[in-house]
């Protein structure tokens, strides 16, 4: 059973009292003022496990070219060109900097370094072919979109060399349309409350949603739930937070903060999750013909709404997390919850008026049945349910189009941890189903909470899994999070990463990249789920209610983006006793695609080389593009140019 999140407002516990600022437990780990530091996401390509390689020969060693150990390498006999290519598994956008380290530090080595988008038609990225400098490797900056494959062809080396290549590294960096947000739903709330934010230190105090502006945010989604109860109590609440007039002047601060507005649709009056798919009571005895017409008419008016007042929606998920329906009815026979569980005693959990007409809950059990009366039912809920999507999606098309607008449409599930078959079953049957009826969605949207979804390397495999059955769609990770408060000293399942403001920016950071590194740029962006209130990036120690402070954390947003890419690295070789000299400057590529020569200052080195065989490693500054490290090999054989 799908494990249910108790996703209550922290700061609901905070006016009731269940958590005060001081005495609330143990202090939580944090890191020294000043140390928390996050570097622009990147990641090697070459050493995913989704890229192939290919060699013209020596094919048996190709893998040692990208295997993270320069001790190791692809190496060939006999002359003429050697060639190496990486298949990327698709295309991206965003390479900026391909490394090569050679064999032999004494060698001198000539290359050309291809890209192509299809793999027959190639374009020279760098071209070394005149090279007379002797060393181990180099970095090349690079700006050309669209790169699927890359070549690296040795096409001579000096007398005495390997031909080969010990390490090929391509960096992918975070694409600018790669929308990094968060759904912010509480904001209503947090706004009745009084509470405001504080993200630079000793700025004004802000409403949340112009702190998330100023901290870097592009997006924020909000929930929508049809007419909101209090899940445990059954009270609908007055106000009516998160409900369709709410969202109205919630969505109005979004816009008018500069970020883009997401809409998540419930199709609840209270949360919808895996474990609960509860319909809205004014719909509950609705015969199933009349629910598919309510759902088409409610999406019509709360997004022709949120048009007619100038907000018009960058994307609406039709529906919450459903990998197990939605609207839940007579196919899925309550009570849902024991007693004893946390949702026992929720408004529908015994009220048999939610089950009494067929909805569109999804029957797993009879997956794969060889019960033929459990098999009519497993395709007969999968119609129902697609019915009710494809009426939703069929909304949100025509109300578009009535206002001249063009909304993507989202559908957002969850990979549980070992059930990827269960997820890839879902996307299968919902696309096929909904082609079948005429309808289709844009985005492929999944959730990734490591308690419950795995580790990251497990989660980003998931997650390629479903990109390969299904090309062609936008892929978002729609909610994640993690916990910059250590309150307990327990771990977080599944993840590498502690409890404090730079272990869960390491987290969302691992997170925008694996969102980033999905093939044919299909990844659009990462929403953190409520960043102010469940695992809050809130640093209490710096907070006095109602003005909080939030922890470094939130510095992701800003800090992901590289403003630009140096060649950090410079190879040398040089005779023992021989001159020492450095390159005055290196390469800087900036965001345009430009490149510039940048001046180094390096630490002091003697004049000469020393007397023996080794290796000398320098360290330099630039002005203000950050650390560079010269990696000057000493070498007693003569250095030969090639031949």
């Amino acid at each position: 059973m799908q494990q249910i999140r108790r996703r209550t407002s922290l700061l609901t516990l905070l006016a009731a009292g269940a958590l005060v600022l001081s005495g609330a437990g143990p202090a939580p780990a944090e890191e020294p003022d000043g140390q928390v530091h996050f570097d622009p996401v990147r990641s090697n390509l070459a050493a995913k496990a989704w890229v192939t390689v290919s060699a013209s020969s020596a094919q048996a060693r190709a893998g040692l070219a990208v295997d993270g150990d320069p001790a190791t390498a692809w190496t060939v006999r006999g002359k003429g060109r050697h060639s190496l290519v990486l298949d990327l598994g698709g295309a991206y956008d965003n390479i900026r900097k391909v490394g090569l380290v050679l064999p032999d530090a004494h060698g001198t080595y000539r290359y050309v370094v291809e890209s192509s988008a299809d793999g027959r038609r190639w374009t020279t990225l760098v071209d070394r072919t005149r090279n007379d400098r002797p060393g181990r490797g180099e970095e090349h900056l690079v700006a050309r979109p669209g790169i699927a494959f890359l070549r690296v062809t040795i096409t001579d080396v000096s007398p005495g060399a390997v031909a080969g290549i010990s390490e090929l590294s391509v960096w992918n960096y975070l694409r600018d349309d790669v929308v990094l947000g968060a759904d912010i739903s509480y904001a209503d709330q947090n706004d009745a409350q009084g509470l405001t934010y504080v993200v630079d230190e000793g700025a004004t105090p802000v409403p949340v949603l112009e702190a998330a502006a100023d901290a870097g945010m592009e997006y924020t989604r909000l929930r929508v739930f049809n007419d909101p109860r209090d899940e445990r109590t059954g009270e609908y609440l007055e106000p009516a937070y998160q409900g369709p007039e709410r969202t109205l002047g919630v969505a109005r601060d979004v816009v008018e903060q500069g970020m883009d507005l997401g809409i998540d649709l419930h199709y609840a009056d209270s949360w919808a999750d895996p474990s609960k798919q509860a319909k809205p009571t004014a719909w509950r005895e609705l015969p199933f013909d009349e629910l598919t017409q309510a759902v088409y008419d409610y999406t019509y008016a709360t997004v022709d709404a949120l048009i007619a007042q100038g907000t018009t929606p960058e994307k609406v998920a039709v529906g919450n997390e459903l990998i197990n329906g939605f609207l839940w009815g007579a196919e899925r026979p309550l009570p849902w919850f024991d007693d004893a569980a946390w949702c026992g005693t929720c408004f529908f959990n015994q009220d048999p008026t939610f089950v009494s007409q067929p909805g569109g809950a999804l029957l797993w059990d009879y997956w794969g049945s060889d019960d033929p009366a459990e098999q009519a039912a497993y395709d007969a809920a999968w119609d129902r349910f697609t019915t009710l999507q494809a009426s939703g999606i069929a909304a949100v098309r025509d109300v578009a189009a009535a206002h001249g607008e063009d909304i993507p449409v989202e559908t957002h599930v969850i990979i549980d941890d070992g059930r990827v078959d269960k997820t890839l079953e879902f996307w299968d049957q919902l696309l096929t189903r909904l082609k079948a009826k005429g309808q289709d969605i844009d985005v492929i949207a999944h959730s990734y909470y490591p308690d419950w979804h795995g580790t990251p390397e497990h989660y980003e495999a998931n997650l390629h899994q479903v990109a390969a059955a299904h090309p062609g769609y936008a892929m978002e990770i729609a909610e994640t999070s993690h916990q910059s408060n250590d309150w307990d000293g327990v771990p977080v399942p599944n993840s590498p990463y502690p409890k404090t403001a730079q272990g869960a920016g390491d987290f969302l950071q691992e997170v925008f990249r694996i969102a980033n590194d999905l093939p044919d740029n299909r990844g659009v962006g990462v929403l953190v789920w409520e960043p102010a209130n469940w695992q809050e990036m809130i640093d209490w120690s710096s907070s006095a209610w109602p003005v909080l402070t939030f922890h470094e954390t939130i510095e992701v947003y800003e800090a992901s983006d590289a403003e630009f890419v140096v060649a950090d690295t410079v190879y040398r070789t040089v005779r023992t006793s021989g001159p020492l000299t450095l390159p005055a400057t290196v390469e800087m590529l900036d965001a345009d695609g430009t490149l510039h020569a940048v001046p180094v200052t390096w630490d002091a080195v003697p004049a000469r080389a020393p007397s023996r065989p080794g290796q000398v490693v320098v360290s330099g500054t630039t002005a203000e593009h950050g650390p560079v490290t010269a990696v000057v090999d000493v070498v007693r054989r003569a250095v030969h140019g090639s031949s």
